[in-house]
């Protein structure tokens, strides 16, 4: 999982210092407050890195030192600290009068909350996503009922699951083109839209079919596969003709993109397990008259001796369907993890890629939120069912878009 910025940290402790600043009642004596990461320091300065760039914080024997903790960061848990407690890499709410030039700040506070505190509070509330989590594609909304319907892919089966935020719930919602968490904007039920990606933080019911969110994380995604035309490794940039549309879209791929590549003979199983799937729901809708989503019936393990039992360091749930059931996304979220990464100049001209995006007004260009080598196993499938399906009333699953690769298409954790 990489590593982010919390961004509630920041907006903490900016909370903090607004209280600081309110207790000086002259206007021309309140100081600034400024907030950023240690880059260097030595006896009597720091020097942080902000959003508007470099400061240099000069410190002295009347500069007090205020340590935060991330779980609960106010005034009024503060702790005494010291000079020696920060670190670089730290972060610091610094505040003080600027020097004439800006470029220095003599600082009477400095609240600090260390690198490892942040780091321990994210990897605990990772944990909370995950095993207090749901994820999946949004189906159906029912305003009257205050009640969200998602599609839950496992690696072999769908489930659907009905999302009741509580009623002080919190929404967040990722910016158009953008990779970033810390970039999502606060948001509200009112714009969650059926076919949305959705991430929740909460409780599910014992049978997992419904699931109170405390917290609720949406964004407008797409999956678009293809075959690799040109890579400019330079540039970060892979040309690809969309297997549906037979256009091309160059795949823009950012320092923060998850590239890895699908292990072969796990796609091959994968799919062949999931076109099992498929044609045992499909045998079910027809039998009883019923349109069901894909899963419908799960199928038997594939032949060969494999087994759901986890083996060499896997998590129980990262592979089959278990990992999934209840609305838990963790055993396709750990299973991609131990893929091996790849770079754009791993690529070749020929090769299938997939790529999840955000969806934009331009479909000739976007900008890879994950991008997977190695499946051809899936697209072979969606594109073997779409064929077989032509004349059909609902069309194939390829023709549809609705080819699925396992681990593409969940939103990261916050």
């Amino acid at each position: 999982m990489r590593q982010k910025i919390l961004l509630l940290s920041l907006l903490l402790l900016t909370g903090i210092f607004s209280m600081v600043s309110a207790q000086t009642t002259d206007a021309s004596l309140r100081p600034s407050v400024i907030i950023g990461d240690v880059t260097a320091l030595d006896a009597g300065r720091i020097v942080l890195q902000t959003k508007d760039g470099t400061v240099e914080i000069l410190l002295s024997a009347k500069t007090e030192y205020k340590r935060v903790q991330p779980e609960n960061p106010s005034l009024r848990n503060a702790v005494a600290a010291q000079f020696s407690d920060i670190g670089v890499g730290d972060k610091l709410a610094v505040s003080g009068i600027f020097s004439a030039d800006k470029k220095t700040l003599p600082a009477r506070s400095v609240f600090l909350m260390t690198k490892s505190d942040i780091a321990q509070k994210q990897t605990k509330e990772t944990e909370q996503w995950r095993t207090n989590g749901v994820a999946g594609k949004v189906t159906a909304i029912n305003p009257q009922n205050n009640q969200i319907t998602i599609e839950v892919r496992g690696l072999t089966n769908t489930t659907n699951v009905i999302l009741t935020p509580k009623e002080n719930a919190k929404f967040r919602r990722y910016a158009p083109n953008s990779v970033k968490y810390s970039e999502a904007k606060e948001s509200s039920v009112s714009e969650i839209q059926v076919g949305d990606m959705l991430r929740a933080r909460g409780e599910k019911s014992p049978d997992g079919a419904a699931f109170t969110a405390e917290e609720v994380l949406t964004g407008a995604f797409q999956t678009v596969a293809g075959t690799v035309k040109s890579i400019d490794a330079a540039k970060g940039e892979v040309v690809i003709s969309d297997f549906q549309t037979k256009k091309d879209i160059t795949v823009a791929v950012a320092a923060s993109t998850i590239v890895k590549k699908f292990p072969e003979e796990m796609a091959q199983r994968m799919a062949q397990f999931q076109t099992m799937g498929a044609a045992q729901g499909g045998m079910r809708r027809g039998e009883q008259g019923e349109n069901r989503g894909e899963g419908g019936m799960r199928p038997s393990p594939p032949t060969g001796g494999q087994s759901e039992q986890p083996r060499d360091g896997q998590r129980r749930g990262g592979f089959g369907g278990g990992g999934m059931r209840g609305g838990a996304q963790g055993g396709i979220d750990d299973m991609l993890d131990r893929f091996p990464n790849i770079t754009v100049a791993d690529l070749k001209a020929g090769d299938m890629i997939a790529v999840s995006s955000s969806r934009t007004v331009n479909a000739d260009r976007i900008t890879a939120i994950k991008l997977l080598a190695g499946v051809e196993p899936f697209i072979k499938a969606a594109q073997a069912s779409a064929g077989a399906n032509n004349g059909g009333q609902r069309g194939g699953q390829g023709a549809q878009g609705g080819f699925t690769i396992p681990g593409l298409d969940g939103i990261d954790f916050p």
